[in-house]
């Protein structure tokens, strides 16, 4: 079993849009995810905006791999390294803690993610 930053067992974040490296609807981590895609926010026209601008367009449905495009409201398990990079900047979306798998914290501050917490 997955666990998440609280130490618990992982849920899911989101079966609407399909999210997760995997496509499970978790943010798990198998090891082999070279974006660490396992924090799990609730996404803000803010935050894809600053995603966009970073060079990773969120927003913009791609059909050739699946993707429908995200907009305000959507779970989706974003890169920890990313959501760092926007909570820094002022712009990062809020998480839910119990579907952000612990291998978050190897790139985000925990009391950052709580600060941003839905859970």
């Amino acid at each position: 079993m997955q666990r998440n930053v609280l130490g618990t067992d992982l849920i899911p974040c989101s079966f609407d849009p399909m999210t997760g490296y995997y496509r499970t609807g978790c943010c798990e981590s198998r090891g082999d995810d070279p974006g660490v895609h396992v924090v799990c926010a609730v996404m803000t026209d803010e935050f894809l905006a600053f995603s966009k601008r970073a060079g990773n367009d969120l927003s913009t449905p791609m059909p050739q791999y699946g993707f429908p495009g995200l907009k305000a409201g959507d779970q989706w398990c974003l890169c920890a390294s990313r959501w760092q990079e926007a909570f820094e900047a002022g712009a990062a979306p809020r998480v839910v803690l119990a579907a952000t798998h612990v291998m978050a914290l190897e790139f985000c501050d925990l009391d950052a993610l709580r600060s941003h917490a839905l859970d």
